[in-house]
This record gives structure tokens, C-alpha cells and sequence, in this order.
């Protein structure tokens, strides 16, 4: 069985986890790790959504001569503020939603999270990675696809520059619709775009979302 976790460096770095002696349940990273407490920080009240905060002796203290960040970084009572967006169930399992600044709001107020949409992006046996941004109004996605993969289909096919071309607009336009089978109407992909080179990512291997979204 996969047993996933969830943590940051400020925390040691674990916070929950599902552990191979709980019940993994579809979608959570498991509950709260001993000496870890984890809160829900301004819930929406249907939902339960907001701001995950974690207070414990293995979160730190603070930001090594930082004292501004250190107090943005923590609220009231010594919970830290993880940035991330989550859901605590009623079993006390936690659940991800994403990051709070890769949310976007849609026009009626729906919360838009673009990290679900790259995930569902991602399923696709032809696409390495991607990443969704809001552009103009609606939404678009950045696709890196598996060129590899793709060489040896070109060359098995002999196809010209031009049928590569079209092959790969068709891809693309066929990954867009797949996703908007699967998102609600709110989050669908208005157009999507060939990433050619692979995104540049942070040393942590996230991807630099601000050097493609402006």
C-alpha cells in the first residue's frame, strides 16, 4: 500500500500520516502525527475549507533573525500557517486542496483550484507535466508533453513536419476535452498551450509559476 504524508522543513518535516496500522482513506494524507495538532484556520462553513495551521514541538520556532517573517508566519496561540488549503473530516483525517495562493476565485465567487485541474492534466499517458493559470478571464494550461514518447509514434509513422504539427495540436485539443469532461463548468480549460522545454522549477522541484503566468 502507498502511504503518503504531509509536512514542510518548518515542521521536521511531517505533520500527518498514514500510517501502514490506520485505515488510509481515498483522498487523505492520514490524521495528525503524535505531538502534532492541526487546525483549519477561517473555515468556510460549508465546506469546512480554510488555511491549514500546525502547532507541535516539532514546528519551529521561528526564522533564523527574521523576526518579520517569523510573525507573519504564525498566528495567535503559536500555530503556524502553512499557506496550504485543506479539509479536517470528521474522522480527523486531513485532506488537501492545494496551495492558498494557486486559488483563484470564478466569476460567481467558486473557488478555482488550479493544482486539481494540473492533476487531472496530468493523467494523460502522453503529458509529463502542466500547469493551469487564469488568462483573460478564463482559464488556460501550459502542457509539457512526452516527446519521447511521441518521437518514436512520428517515426513508426513517418509523418512530415506539418502532420507532427497537426498530431500535436490534435493531442493537445483531445487533453483539453478530457479535462473539462471531468471539472465543473467553473474550472473548464479555455484553451491550452505547448510547453516545448520543461518548466523550470524551484530546488524542491516545484515548478516557477511566475515566469509563465504574466
Amino acid at each position: 500500500r502507498l502511504l503518503e504524508g504531509y509536512g514542510l522543513s518548518e515542521a521536521s518535516p511531517v505533520c500527518s500520516f498514514n500510517s501502514p496500522d490506520k485505515i488510509s482513506k481515498p483522498g487523505s494524507i492520514g490524521p495528525a502525527i503524535p505531538g502534532v495538532e492541526i487546525k483549519i484556520d477561517h473555515a468556510d462553513p460549508k465546506t469546512g475549507e480554510g488555511e491549514i495551521l500546525v502547532r507541535g514541538d516539532a514546528v519551529m520556532q521561528g526564522y533564523y533573525h527574521d523576526p518579520e517573517r517569523t510573525a507573519e508566519a504564525f498566528s495567535a496561540g503559536g500555530w503556524f500557517r502553512t499557506g496550504d488549503l485543506g479539509v479536517i473530516g470528521a474522522d480527523s483525517y486531513l485532506y488537501i486542496n492545494g496551495r492558498l495562493k494557486n486559488v483563484i476565485v470564478g466569476p460567481s465567487g467558486e473557488n478555482i483550484y488550479l493544482e486539481a485541474i494540473e492533476s487531472i492534466v496530468n493523467r494523460s499517458d502522453i503529458v509529463l507535466e502542466s500547469l493551469v493559470f487564469q488568462d483573460q478571464g478564463s482559464l488556460a494550461a501550459r502542457i509539457h508533453l512526452d516527446y519521447e514518447k511521441l518521437d518514436l509514434e512520428f517515426t513508426e509513422k513517418h509523418l512530415s513536419e506539418m502532420q507532427i504539427q497537426d498530431h500535436i495540436k490534435t493531442i493537445l485539443e483531445d487533453v483539453r476535452k478530457q479535462v473539462n469532461e471531468q471539472v465543473s463548468s467553473f474550472s473548464r480549460l479555455g484553451k491550452v498551450i505547448e510547453q516545448t522545454e520543461p518548466f523550470e522549477k524551484t530546488p524542491t522541484q516545484k515548478i516557477k509559476r511566475y515566469l509563465y503566468t504574466n
